[in-house]
């Protein structure tokens, strides 16, 4: 029970925070829960917490275990503005949530695909495999669904293995595009970590994926184009010298 005036033995702090008393300690001699004048000592053994640090301990234990932040960089994002921590996580969470409902919704089933697109059972298979595809028992959600359109488009195209072009030709898209991402990801949440209506801050993101999606083909069609008269161009400088 806390005390008359709110504040929480380290024994109520634990059991409410569902984080044991150790790493409670540890917690604080990192200083990620905030200031130590918030906490009133009574004797050398004996202190008194306030019981805004529930929360705060709830969510440094979210930020280690599912952002795998360091405590030092929990700390900073604390001390600067723990309210702000706590929207971001909740915005996260929320855009994964609508992420996901909208993933299930959307699923088509494997045989659906398969008679749709063509693509041989090896290489779905293989894409799976490298995790670029990740189909649930309902089948593949619509990510999922325009990667395969867009492989079986371009071996339509020519593109195809007799030529040197596999499925693992996709992983270098991936790769070039995680880092873009991350970096996406964290400036629009900084953008929107102010915006008070969690559920509008979600669907300004979800409303944004296909622009986005758009965007990122036009400029790699513009640098392709730029690439390949740069290519053109060179090789007949080369040929006049």
């Amino acid at each position: 029970m806390a005390s008359s005036d709110g504040m929480l033995k380290m024994s109520e702090l634990a059991q409410r925070s569902g984080v044991s008393a150790g790493t409670i300690k540890h917690y604080l001699r990192e200083g990620v829960l905030g200031p130590d004048r918030e906490v009133v000592r009574t004797s050398r053994n004996m202190a008194w917490y306030p019981d805004s640090f529930v929360d705060r301990i709830k969510l440094v234990k979210r930020l280690q275990e599912q952002r795998f932040m360091p405590l030092r960089v929990i700390r900073d994002l604390i001390a600067s503005d723990p309210e702000r921590a706590a929207r971001l996580v909740a915005l996260e969470d929320r855009i994964a949530e609508r992420a996901a409902e909208l993933r299930e919704r959307g699923r088509v089933s494997r045989s659906i695909v398969r008679d749709t697109y063509g693509l041989p059972a090896n290489v779905l298979a293989r894409l799976e495999q490298l995790g670029v595809l990740s189909p649930t028992r309902r089948g593949y959600d619509a990510d999922d669904v325009a990667i395969i359109e867009a492989i079986s488009r371009f071996r339509a195209g020519g593109y195809e293995q007799v030529l040197g072009f596999t499925v693992y030709d996709v992983l270098r898209y991936r790769d070039a595009l995680e880092p873009l991402v991350r970096d996406e990801v964290a400036v629009l949440l900084e953008r929107l970590s102010g915006e008070a209506d969690v559920e509008r801050a979600a669907g300004i993101v979800a409303s944004g994926a296909e622009p986005m999606r758009e965007l990122i083909g036009a400029v790699h069609s513009k640098l392709l184009q730029a690439e390949l008269r740069r290519q053109r161009d060179s090789g007949a400088a080369a040929g006049r010298g």
